[in-house]
């Protein structure tokens, strides 16, 4: 009987994992071409929203976090953790000048960090008790492979964007990496090179900015929420932030200054900030989006 148990179990175990293969590629499939399975029932209704409806978001995140706290900053540790080792390949591999570049980077991959949140604000509003391992469970929707490609993106808007920022210091104080904290510090402040890297790298950051978020703010929490393919939930993500111009700008200045505040902290702060703020998504999708 113990023989055929230690028989049956990794069989039993490869099969789940083939199971899975073949959900994981069905689920991509559906991303793909979810744009024809999701104008069947017509684009999903956004609604109008005041800045009040962001201070209520905010208080649900904090509530979320609150009742999480435990399974939340298990999670989250790998924010800081992220941050501080992406801090130390800069300054010692003569990359100082991508400190902030890659800091302010976590803007543009946060939604992807933050997919897990989403599902336990999710369970929570439905009266579940949502935990870490939940959190994770996001790999067995059927939107994950919507989530996966959407999240490529991302990466890839990331990576264009350390691109441009290696492109306009070269273009500006470079193209030599800065010798020391101190001698670059100067250099930023001190000349006008300094200031034209500062004013080109803020413009050309808040484009990409504002696009990642157009792009996600709604589709990352529809995908879990209903069965949508990939390009209407961006497709829908894109009128609500259309719709909302106003408070979908406060918004951002909002996830901008929480994310300063994180990484200033040397990245410790992350470990709350992001949480809050992707619990606070969550809450904020459910009043941009009909029922």
């Amino acid at each position: 009987m113990a023989i055929g148990t230690q028989i049956r179990n990794p069989l039993e175990w490869g099969w789940d994992q083939l199971k899975k293969a073949e959900s994981a590629v069905e689920a991509t499939g559906h991303a793909l071409g979810g744009a024809e399975a999701g104008s069947e029932a017509g684009p999903a209704a956004v609604r109008r929203i005041r800045i009040d409806d962001l201070r209520d978001a905010l208080a649900r995140g904090v509530d979320d976090f609150r009742a999480c706290r435990t399974d939340v900053l298990f999670l989250c540790l790998v924010y800081p953790v992220a941050g501080l080792l992406l801090a130390y390949l800069a300054f010692g591999y003569d990359f100082l000048h991508l400190v902030f570049p890659l800091a302010s980077g976590f803007a543009l991959l946060g939604p992807i960090a933050a997919i897990g949140l989403y599902e336990m604000s999710r369970r929570r509003e439905r009266g579940q008790a949502p935990s870490w391992a939940d959190a994770l469970s996001v790999v067995g929707s059927p939107a994950f492979g919507a989530i996966l490609v959407l999240g490529l993106y991302l990466l890839a808007a990331f990576l264009l964007w350390l691109v441009a920022a290696v492109a306009i210091y070269g273009a500006t104080l470079g193209p030599e990496p800065p010798t020391s904290i101190g001698a670059f510090a100067q250099e930023i402040v001190t000349t006008g090179a300094g200031w034209a890297m500062i004013a080109i790298g803020i413009a050309v950051g808040f484009v990409f900015a504002v696009v990642v978020m157009t792009v996600s703010v709604v589709s990352f929490p529809m995908l879990l929420d209903r069965d949508v393919g990939l390009y209407p939930a961006i497709g829908t993500s894109i009128r609500a932030v259309a719709a909302n111009p106003l408070p979908m700008a406060v918004w951002g200045a909002i996830v901008a200054g929480g994310l300063l505040l994180g990484a200033v902290t040397l990245f410790i702060g992350l470990a709350v900030v992001m949480p809050v703020l992707g619990h606070a998504t969550w809450h904020l999708y459910r009043k941009l989006v009909a029922d």
